[in-house]
């Protein structure tokens, strides 16, 4: 028989929280994550906390290509309103159902390639989606995003460098049509804001380090172009 209570009884929370609301469960995309490669979740959590550390303090975020959303809630931490949107309807329909009251998200089909997102959010960010996106297409990707934003709103995109593709996955090289080394990524971003701050990442590690050498990239944009 299964115990009630737990030995130490600072845990029989937990048991009451499974009990009452049952167990959180993972979306398409991180229960495949979980199942094959558990230490890549730690990797895109940390993406999602150096978001969310960015944006502490705006009141209002778009997210551009969430997939199932599982990370989101990181942001919606410290900003009240965030949407999140990908242009799949099948991952926002499983974003939907493993969705929590306590943290509310607006979920919403959108393919940004097709125009804005209107409302005059205070941010935006897009991890793991530009790479995604067609060369031919990119600039246009990037004008939407930032015609997302108000006149004085940040931008943050994260993608893998160019570089880590000698090691990325079969699955992921599919997918993966336009990856970037930091200076492609910061000229882009660059058209269409004043100010681009470019970082690392290795692991779940966010640096300073010499670019050819990071397996990740992100860059902060601020100051949007008219």
């Amino acid at each position: 028989m299964t115990a009630k209570r737990t030995k130490e009884p600072q845990f029989d929370y937990h048991v009451a929280l499974r009990d009452e609301e049952g167990l959180q469960t993972f979306g398409l995309m991180s229960n495949q994550t979980w199942r094959d490669d558990p230490k890549r979740l730690a990797f895109l959590l940390s993406r999602y906390k150096f978001v969310a550390k960015m944006l502490d303090g705006k009141k209002s975020a778009l997210e551009v290509g969430c997939a199932d959303a599982f990370g989101t809630r990181i942001v919606r931490q410290v900003v009240p309103r965030v949407v999140a949107t990908d242009f799949d309807p099948l991952f926002i329909a499983d974003a939907k159902q493993h969705a929590s009251s306590k943290w509310p998200i607006e979920l919403a089909v959108h393919d940004i390639l097709e125009g804005p997102v209107k409302g005059g959010f205070e941010a935006a960010y897009s991890l793991d989606v530009i790479e995604h996106i067609p060369a031919a297409n990119e600039r246009q990707f990037m004008r939407n995003v930032a015609a997302s934003l108000t006149p004085d709103g940040v931008a943050i995109i994260g993608t893998p460098s160019l570089e880590s593709q000698a090691y990325a996955s079969p699955p992921s090289k599919i997918g993966h049509v336009n990856c970037k080394t930091a200076a492609e990524l910061k000229a882009l971003a660059g058209a269409h804001f004043a100010n681009v701050f470019l970082f690392s990442m290795n692991d779940e590690v966010v640096h300073t380090g010499f670019y050819p050498m990071a397996h990740y990239l992100l860059a902060l944009c601020c100051g949007r172009k008219a």
